[in-house]
């Protein structure tokens, strides 16, 4: 009872920021280059490859996080195995050909300076490489190694839901300036998300 109440909390949570990043994708719909976060980034807007970059980002996440979601539901994976298995490559595609690239690519020009340049960076190559890994260990049928690579890829990206969760919360807490505030969660956003990750992966491999 208490771990399906759990669950119920878990997935309203996810459902209720899920429906808070699609209403921060449509503001770019169509093609808006002066609202949101394009606003505090005019110096970068008439680069193509960045704007190409940005808004193959902005609009193929919200897809991420929805076919990522099926992949950790035992009830679609147990009763609908090609939906788990479509699902799975649609997220793959999606991380290893748009979502990432286009994020490395944005790292680029990050607020901050380097030390966030650095984190968002990173953080895309280590999401398509941890996806990149998920792919490899199914094809070689290791079905738990397979498992242990897509969690730390969710957890990832996840990023863009927790990032903007310490957001609110640093400020609201610490009071802290907006550019120091966003160094911070550029890199908070992500590693505890990744450490998480490993402790599941952990108590899953003493089970």
């Amino acid at each position: 009872m208490i771990r399906n109440l759990l669950s119920l909390f878990i997935l309203l949570v996810y459902s209720f920021f899920c429906y808070l990043l699609f209403r921060i994708t449509i503001q770019y719909v169509p093609i808006n280059t002066d609202v949101a976060f394009l606003s505090i980034k005019q110096d970068y807007v008439p680069l193509l490859h960045y704007r190409v970059a940005f808004f193959i980002h902005v609009f193929s996440s919200i897809f991420v996080l929805l076919a990522g979601f099926t992949q950790f539901s035992r009830y679609i994976y147990q009763s609908f195995s090609k939906i788990h298995r479509r699902m799975g490559w649609f997220y793959v595609l999606i991380v290893i050909l748009l979502a990432g690239p286009s994020g490395f690519v944005i790292g680029i020009y990050a607020n901050g300076g380097l030390s966030s340049q650095v984190a968002f960076c990173l953080l895309a190559i280590l999401w398509m490489f941890f996806t990149f890994k998920a792919v490899q260990n199914i094809r070689n049928k290791s079905v738990v190694k397979h498992k242990e690579w897509m969690i730390r890829s969710f957890s990832l990206a996840l990023s863009a839901i927790s990032l903007r969760a310490w957001k609110y919360i640093i400020i609201a807490v610490f009071h802290t300036r907006p550019m120091d505030t966003y160094i911070i969660v550029a890199w908070l956003g992500w590693i505890l998300n990744l450490l998480v990750a490993e402790a599941i992966i952990y108590r899953n491999r003493i089970k």
